[in-house]
């Protein structure tokens, strides 16, 4: 079975690592669609992504838990997913089934949030520790 997740993936952290492994444990197969650069800067403003798109691909791609990183730089990954035709697509708990981009080709699966470990907090956390 295929399993299909996707996001920016700027800093990666605890809550990426085990989001990352519960969507592998889905399935046989794990595809990680990656915003690209001027993607995550239309998402996230112009201070992102801290790491580039091909650093943020070489990181995902030595995880055991991730078979293939495929970047994109459309706003949604619906294309890579109508291309893809991923059996499963898993999002974070911060998303409802109805939200996911894709759910009219593919089931949900919710993977729970990890309280307290997002990228914004790791980035506020060095800003904090920087002054």
């Amino acid at each position: 079975m295929i399993i299909f997740t996707n996001g920016c993936f700027d800093i990666l952290h605890r809550g990426h690592i085990e989001y990352l492994q519960q969507s592998r444990s889905l399935g046989s197969r794990l595809i990680v669609g990656l915003n690209s650069d001027a993607s995550v800067k239309r998402l996230k403003g112009e201070d992102r992504p801290i790491n580039n798109q091909s650093d943020r691909a070489l990181i995902l791609s030595a995880l055991s838990c991730v078979d293939e990183v495929h970047i994109f730089d459309d706003d949604t990954p619906y294309s890579l997913i109508e291309n893809i035709c991923p059996d499963v697509i898993t999002k974070g708990g911060d998303y409802s089934p109805s939200g996911v981009v894709g759910n009219d080709l593919s089931k949900v699966v919710i993977i729970p949030y990890i309280e307290g470990k997002s990228t914004s907090g790791v980035i506020d956390a060095i800003k904090r520790n920087g002054d």
